[in-house]
């Protein structure tokens, strides 16, 4: 993330946290990239609008709460979407009372629980493998944007790269067998 947008996120964060009306400028830079995140997991409008809104909701609940770390506030965002979705694919099976008439699949479940673990291991990641693994998946950036982002040659994005997923798969193996 460039230097100047990240002091921008930062002090976006700090002042909504000391106002909360403040919020609205972090909802507005933010609420495309939770809403394609949601419908792309949900396929379904209403679903997703209703989740969105929770994510949003969490996150102003829970703003005096966030620690500054480096990450785009994305990140943090992403990792509420990710536990509403669960949340509402596991609500959804307990409302509907057969795994078979549930809205997921038991599978589509146990990765949206695997993805929400993987948010817990990439933030634990060193802050530039980090940061790299957030602009190239959960933002969808590619090699070369991310390169440019971060004054970052192609081939050391890529070697960053490597090394995040490297790091993530021995966690995560190690953690889930």
């Amino acid at each position: 993330m460039d230097r100047a947008i990240e002091d921008r996120e930062r002090l976006l964060i700090e002042a909504a946290q000391k106002d909360p009306k403040r919020f609205a400028e972090l909802y507005e830079e933010n609420f495309g990239r939770v809403w394609a995140f949601v419908i792309r997991r949900v396929n379904d409008r209403a679903v997703a609008q209703d989740i969105t809104s929770e994510v949003f909701h969490q996150a102003l609940a829970n703003l005096g709460r966030f620690e500054w770390r480096g990450l785009p506030f994305a990140a943090w965002l992403y990792r509420i979407a990710a536990n509403a979705i669960a949340d509402h694919f596991a609500k959804s099976a307990r409302e509907q009372g057969t795994q078979a008439e549930t809205t997921a699949p038991p599978r589509e479940i146990e990765d949206i629980e695997r993805r929400a673990s993987l948010y817990r291991f990439v933030d634990r990641l060193p802050a530039d493998q980090r940061h790299v693994i957030v602009m190239r998946f959960a933002e969808e950036r590619s090699i070369r944007e991310i390169a440019s982002a971060i004054g970052r040659s192609e081939g050391a994005v890529k070697q960053l790269q490597w090394r995040g997923l490297q790091t993530l798969r021995a966690r995560m193996g190690t953690n889930h067998g």
